[in-house]
């Protein structure tokens, strides 16, 4: 299947180790390690890594923007930039060695015109996508109805639209309907209109988006505890394995991207869910702004598929 992902704020991630982080003092750093980033722009970069292929459609400007452009070609990824004036935002994060912490540091974009915008709903037009993947959060410029614009643009080619974003823009994009989405509990929460979900309540709450019209699908993102899978046919948890845990910065992507690989690959429902919750435990493994490895996603899917049904979504919550 033809797949395209969306990405309105991308940016170059840089990641180093150092042993500990004290103030005011010189802090000797590893060599620094640079990765493309960007919501669909990660999930771009984990499909390709399961052997499938999609194109990336991102505004790109300045040094930054060459350099992340260089990085996607190292990695095979197929890419459809859109020229901007504004210079594509770095972000930067340092693992603690000493701690085993991460300090994660997220620089603002520079603001997006509207004609910038709708160049980019444009450029994913004429890839004429059958799967459609929008993630990431909106730059400063843009109005919060933008990804309600790409809802609109998606069902009128008859694709199917997958949605990892948050806040105002989720809401309105709804108002529309999506085929798949994937909040945590606390977007699930406000997205029914509670200020907390208690973990009994997660099926309803997410059953409720199915049976209201707004999606098809609905995975919702547990973290460590895997996902919840609501569709027309019920809910079922997809428990994760524990690992060791060294980031989470790519997980939620990651698991986006082995859910859309396998959507492409035709696998059910539930199939699906479990390769996105073994895509996104593994890239917990890895350091800095990488993201999984194949060998531990496969290795994780088999005690997925083998250990995790013999636990109930209660099971965790007890």
């Amino acid at each position: 299947m033809r797949i395209a992902t969306l990405t309105l704020h991308p940016a170059l991630d840089k990641s180093v180790d150092v042993e500990r982080i004290v103030s005011e003092r010189k802090l000797r750093c590893s060599m620094p390690r640079y990765d493309a980033g960007g919501g669909g722009i990660n999930v771009s970069k984990g499909i390709r890594r399961l052997g499938g292929q999609s194109t990336a459609v991102f505004p790109v400007g300045g040094a930054n923007g060459r350099r992340l452009l260089d990085l996607l070609m190292r990695e095979d990824v197929l890419a459809a930039p859109v020229e901007v004036s504004g210079e594509t935002r770095e972000n930067f994060s340092v693992f603690e060695t000493s701690t085993g912490q991460q300090f994660r540091f997220t620089l603002p974009g520079e603001p997006l015109s509207e004609i910038e915008a709708a160049a980019c709903i444009d450029a994913v037009k004429r890839l004429q996508p059958e799967i459609v993947v929008a993630s990431g959060s909106l730059p400063p410029g843009l109005p919060d109805d933008y990804y309600a614009r790409v809802a609109t643009m998606v069902r009128q080619m008859n694709a199917q639209l997958i949605l990892d974003t948050s806040g105002e823009a989720l809401q309105k994009a709804l108002e529309v309907g999506v085929f798949m989405l994937k909040p945590n509990l606390g977007e699930l929460s406000r997205l029914v209109g509670v200020e907390r979900l208690e973990m009994n309540q997660v099926d309803d709450a997410a059953m409720s988006l199915i049976h209201s019209g707004k999606c098809e699908i609905v995975v919702v993102s547990l973290g460590p505890q895997g996902a919840l899978l609501a569709s027309k046919d019920g809910f079922v948890h997809v428990a994760a394995p524990v690992v060791d845990k060294r980031s989470t910065v790519g997980a939620g992507d990651s698991m986006v991207a082995g859910m859309v690989w396998a959507l492409g690959q035709g696998k059910p429902p539930l199939e699906m869910v479990q390769i996105g919750v073994a895509c996104g435990t593994a890239a917990t493994m890895n350091a800095g702004t990488e993201l999984f490895r194949v060998e531990d996603v496969w290795r994780l899917l088999e005690w997925i598929q083998t250990f995790g049904k013999r636990y109930r979504f209660t099971d965790f919550y007890a």
